[in-house]
């Protein structure tokens, strides 16, 4: 319920806050535990949300409405630009040095379709009122150097700087970044659908930048879009925490809000923050097509040896909807989507699922409502440009019949409850839950409408659950936003083996042009830019000038969450039921572990694939559809992973566990249990086309993810020989378990190989059940004390009663040295060197993370990244892996990054180690280590970590001697390990590389595969 603050009483106040903030309204959000304040600056314009709550993780973010008219990437540049120096900050890269002076738990800065965002969170008071002040001046007050827009954005430079006559070629991050993001046949769609559905709005183009058009931005285009969108009053600034409100106010006016004036409705003029005026932005309804429109554009793509380019298009359908700021027109749509698409049983979904028109549905099926306008996605890939009208028919056709029959109340029901677990589940294992509800406010509180009515549905649901009595309801619904929406756009993405190369023709041949038209004169300030740029990424800055925590900050030590023991349950064949007391707002966590015992290779590779497909069977005599619709019915979901660690005093062997999850709200706690004992128990393989499908589904998925992700396939690519948990971890889910996957699949047309694979997918089950197991229950104590009966549940059809985990099941008798390359469709690079190290406990387990980073912030961030363009790289010990890894990620360069790997060493066994940089080399390790997680994830971390041997006193050791860590001991851990990076015989390399890497490979000492 929401209630206005009494604003006398509030006018009346006395506290500093009040002296400057007006109060608009105040309501408690009782699903969320939260109270939402409205705030106004009178002087500046800028509204201030603040969402109190209980929690020790305070957050901030600082969003501002952004509005590109081209897709220069402007808004992106100017983001990355804005973090590199401000006024009272002067140093070149405030962001990534706070980020090291810091206990954060989250900092980043993103850029969207229509807004920026600057967020931060931490539990420590200290540290955050110095995010909030760096945060602050970097976001108005930016010095916004034309040297770091080069270095960020793009610049030409010559190919060799010793050879004034070389070639000219393009660098910056977001440059690279971006060639890196487009590489994605995803990210192409989702562009093209966009820009067909907008096609005179800023959703037109591409806010994070078009590589082929990042060139043209100029810095004056660049400065002109700060002074238009970077002001108070088309800002907001949202908080969530238990920090006094007055206390951050007074940060947020001292910091920057008093150095803007007030100004006219309408216009926004700032005193010192920038010259010029700042127009409030919005952005207009997008003018409505007449007809539906189809399109088809091309994206790059190899031909396969066997199939050429069959079975690799994409077909999408898009819809424009309403405005996703209206709540009831947001909540009919989410309604209209999860009805739809929720899972296999929803019948649009189902449709796709089941054609022959493709191999599996599209990664965009599903409702995007941050827009200003909602679309509606469904479609298909792996299909042809001919069967375009024919998905259109199968798809209008479904619409059709659910206008005219409707949908069953208890599907409708189940939508309902999936949207009331959503609303009361505490998130928080991924990004922290205060910026997860920021987040979901953030959209409606840029465009001037209060956050808490999107945060608040309460009411709004209910009103739902009345409306969808009444039968004609979904009818309309489907009539009204599909059926008879004529702005629907269906976008074919066909593949084109030849686009690759004439991108980089053109690309080339406009580098030649401006080549040709360089005279001396501007080809010697091109080669000065480039060594001013290299002269200010090589300064040392202060960095005194910044706030900081120090290690006397750090709190002695954070442990694990305790179980109740009381509650738990045990037998003398062992644990059998782990209970965790925690604050889960009404929900309940289920978990059943079981040991993995000794596979072969071949069930290594199947074992993935089991356990993403087991909860997603049919159960006994029900079939898949009934399952996932008594899962949608009763739970949030019920999902199954598995994890393989070693000990914690060797590399030689591991073990593996596997799990069974799912959650629910407390009132369907013993409904979840049944279903989970069902479905580990009863789970059936007879449903041959099921398989197939859920088997292309992960096939698609593993293809899709190895752009955004090359970084981590090229680790463990490195790692797989090091250790026995890399070389399983390799085999079951590295870059060369895809053609594995895509060979099987492509065997299922004999029906009798899908057969076989059936068969063997049941009998690593049966391995698996023969296993004796131990649940976890996660919730608040008054579900808890049913625990007796959960148990029962489970014994009643599975073996409970496990003792631990067996981590000697898997073994490596010598390691092996990789040299090995992957080629994929992409412009840029991701490099990986390993060499092996040591395993959790060793007593240099410690030095070395904290040497991870040390190179990082000391040597690799400026040379992989500053100079080399990527978009990211570092170093880490990886002790599951027992492996010191070097990374980069979209990195348009290749050798020169292997060998800027080889250097860090040097520069870290020759460079005197500052007291400064090791505290901060420590300060990020135990941010690491201290990051919270939502109540649901302390407590399943916790019961997961026990099971490997990594619990509290192990922690406690690991954390004491990262402390203790001194710079001698670094210099002795470093020479006895990583000297092999330099050398190489004795590490090994991991490299997932674009056509142009490829080219530049040393085919002599690498092994090169095509994907």
């Amino acid at each position: 319920m929401r209630k206005n603050a009494n604003q006398a009483a509030v006018d009346d106040a006395a506290s500093p806050a009040t002296a400057h903030f007006r109060l608009i309204s105040t309501e408690n959000i009782e699903s969320l535990n939260v109270n939402l304040q409205t705030w106004y600056h009178e002087a500046s314009r800028c509204v201030h949300y603040h969402l109190a709550s209980e929690s020790d993780e305070n957050v901030c973010l600082i969003g501002l409405r952004t509005v590109p008219t081209d897709s220069t990437g402007v808004a992106h540049i100017l983001e990355h630009t804005t973090l590199c120096g401000s006024q009272r900050y002067p140093v070149r890269d405030p962001f990534f040095m706070m980020t090291r002076r810091s206990l954060n738990t989250f900092m980043n800065a993103f850029t969207s379709a229509d807004w920026t965002a600057y967020p931060f969170a931490s539990e420590n008071r200290k540290d955050f009122f110095n995010l909030l002040d760096v945060y602050l001046d970097a976001v108005f007050f930016p010095t916004l150097n034309e040297l770091d827009f080069a270095q960020e954005g793009h610049r030409i430079e010559v190919a060799e700087p010793s050879n004034p006559e070389s070639p000219l070629v393009y660098k910056g991050v977001v440059y690279n970044e971006m060639k890196g993001a487009m590489s994605s046949s995803m990210s192409q769609l989702w562009a093209a659908v966009t820009r067909h559905l907008f096609p005179s709005s800023t959703y037109h183009h591409n806010s994070g930048g078009d590589p082929a058009e990042i060139t043209e931005l100029s810095y004056e285009q660049l400065k002109q879009f700060y002074t238009t969108h970077y002001h108070p009053s088309n800002a907001v600034i949202m908080t969530f925490g238990n920090l006094p409100v007055e206390e951050i106010q007074q940060s947020l006016h001292d910091n920057a809000l008093r150095h803007f004036a007030a100004v006219p409705d309408g216009v926004a003029a700032t005193v010192s923050a920038s010259d010029g005026l700042s127009r409030l932005i919005s952005i207009p309804a997008e003018k409505r097509y007449a007809a539906p429109l189809t399109a088809i554009e091309h994206y790059p793509c190899e031909a396969d040896e066997e199939n050429g380019l069959k079975n690799k298009t994409h077909i999408v359908m898009g819809w424009l909807l309403g405005d996703g700021s209206d709540l009831e027109q947001n909540l009919e749509a989410h309604l209209l989507a999860n009805v739809l698409l929720e899972h296999s049983a929803s019948p649009l979904m189902q449709a796709i699922e089941t054609t022959d028109l493709g191999n599996s549905p599209s990664g965009l099926c599903g409702l995007e409502d941050s827009f200003r306008e909602m679309v509606f996605v469904c479609g298909l890939e792996g299909s042809e440009r001919s069967h375009i009208e024919a998905f259109e028919q199968l798809v209008l056709g479904v619409l059709q019949d659910i206008a005219e029959n409707g949908i069953d109340q208890d599907k409708l029901q189940s939508v309902l409850h999936q949207l009331e677990l959503s609303q009361r589940e505490i998130s928080g294992d991924g990004y922290p839950y205060g910026l997860q509800l920021i987040l979901a406010g953030l959209s409606p509180a840029l465009a001037g409408i209060n956050p808490g009515s999107h945060l608040d549905i309460d009411e709004a649901l209910e009103s739902l659950r009345q409306k969808i009595t009444d039968p004609d309801y979904i009818c309309g619904l489907v009539r009204r936003l599909l059926l008879e929406n004529m702005h629907r756009v269906t976008v074919a993405l066909v593949p084109d083996e030849q686009m690759a190369a004439r991108q980089a023709a053109i690309e080339a041949g406009k580098l030649a042009e401006i080549n040709s038209r360089l005279s001396a004169e501007q080809r010697q300030q091109l080669i000065e830019r480039a060594e001013a740029l290299t002269a200010r990424q090589a300064s040392v800055d202060k960095p005194d000038i910044l706030p900081k925590v120090g290690l006397a900050d750090v709190p002695p030590n954070k442990p694990m969450v305790k179980p109740a023991e009381a509650l738990g349950k045990s037998s003398d064949k062992g644990q059998l039921l782990t209970a965790y007391d925690q604050g889960t707002n009404g929900l309940v966590y289920l978990q059943y572990v079981s040991s993995i015992p000794q596979l072969g290779d071949e069930e290594l590779r199947l074992l993935p694939l089991l356990s993403a497909i087991i909860p997603e069977l049919g159960v006994g005599k029900a079939s898949y559809l009934q399952m996932q619709e008594a899962q949608s019915a009763s739970t949030g979901g019920i999902g199954a992973f598995t994890q393989y660690r070693g000990p914690l005093d060797s590399s030689a062997f591991c073990g593996g566990a596997f799990v069974l999850g799912g959650k629910a709200l407390e009132r369907n706690g013993d409904k979840l249990a049944d279903l989970m004992t069902r479905t580990m128990a009863e789970c059936r393989f007879d449903e041959l086309d099921r398989i197939h499908e859920l088997c292309s589904q992960i096939l698609t998925r593993r293809v899709e993810r190895v752009t955004g992700s090359g970084h981590s396939l090229a680790m463990s690519l490195a790692a797989s020989g090091l250790s026995a948990s890399a070389a399983v971890s390799y085999k079951m889910g590295g870059i060369e378990s895809i053609p594995w996957l895509r060979e099987t699949i492509a065997g299922f047309s004999d029906r009798a190989k899908l057969e076989v694979f059936a068969g063997k997918l049941e009998q690593l089950h049966q391995k698996l059940l023969a296993e004796p197991g131990q649940l976890a229950a996660i919730g608040e104590s008054a579900f808890l004390q049913r625990s007796q009966s959960i148990v029962d549940r489970f014994g009643a059809d599975l073996q409970l009663g496990m003792t631990g985990l067996d981590l000697r099941t898997v073994s490596l008798e010598q390691p092996i040295q990789v040299q090995q390359a992957w080629q994929i469709n992409s412009q840029v690079n991701f490099a990986a060197i390993a060499v092996p190290t040591v395993p959790a406990d060793h007593p240099d387990n410690a030095p070395l993370t904290v040497i991870g980073n040390l190179m990082r912030n000391g040597f690799l961030h400026r040379a992989v990244r500053e100079q080399g363009g990527a978009y990211g790289g570092g170093a880490a010990q990886d002790a599951s892996s027992c492996a010191f890894k070097f990374y980069s990620y979209r990195d348009p360069r290749l050798n020169e990054t292997l060998q800027d790997f080889a250097r860090s060493v040097d520069w870290l066994l020759e460079t005197r180690i500052e007291d400064a940089a090791l505290e901060e080399a420590i300060l990020g390790v135990i941010g690491g280590l201290d990051k919270p997680r939502s109540p649901a994830g302390e407590g399943k971390t916790a019961f997961i970590n026990a099971l490997f041997g990594r619990d509290d006193d192990y922690h406690a050791r690991f954390r004491s001697s990262v402390l203790k860590t001194g710079s001698a001991e670094l210099k002795q851990v470093a020479e006895r390990y990583l000297t092999a990076a330099a050398d190489a015989a004795r590490h090994s390399v991991g490299l997932v590389v674009g056509e142009r890497g490829a080219s530049q490979l040393d085919t002599k000492r690498f092994k090169l595969r095509k994907l």
